[in-house]
């Protein structure tokens, strides 16, 4: 058994105005070949307020749904405090992201993310305006 390894990595990726979604797993996945991590953990994290990670079946019709419940908890004709002290038109964006999230920590197994048949890894925009987003990756684990 080899010893345990650490790898990171910064990410960029560009999205449109919120919400906007994009499969990062294939991205994800070279990270964890070129770790050379087959087990452990993969933690990514985006920065920012109004961005978020969760994973889906990346397919039209989820995405559509996942974009209609998002709007459904905190839509954007919604009053926000945060309007009211800045007015740039995202208390919204806000709300969104921080109901989802903006990490997540995944299983590494064989060399790649432990993930569904049909689920990928998804970042989120919720920004009223396209943002190029960052996102930390951290790999943990071991090689065999």
């Amino acid at each position: 058994m080899s010893a345990a390894s650490i790898f990171c990595r910064t990410m960029e990726i560009r999205l449109a105005t919120g919400i906007d979604m994009q499969d990062i797993t294939t991205e994800l996945n070279a990270l964890i070949a070129e770790s050379g991590i087959d087990s452990g953990m993969l933690n990514a994290a985006m920065t920012g307020s109004t961005g978020s990670l969760t994973t889906i079946e990346y397919e039209p019709g989820v995405i559509e749904d996942l974009k209609r419940a998002i709007n459904a908890m905190a839509p954007p004709d919604a009053v926000y405090e945060h309007e009211k002290a800045w007015h740039d038109g995202n208390g919204h964006s806000h709300v969104q992201a921080a109901i989802i999230g903006p990490s997540l920590v995944l299983p590494v197994r064989r060399g790649g993310l432990c993930l569904g048949t049909w689920q990928q890894v998804v970042a989120i925009n919720h920004d009223n305006r396209a943002r190029r987003r960052t996102l930390e990756v951290t790999i943990t684990g071991q090689s065999e």
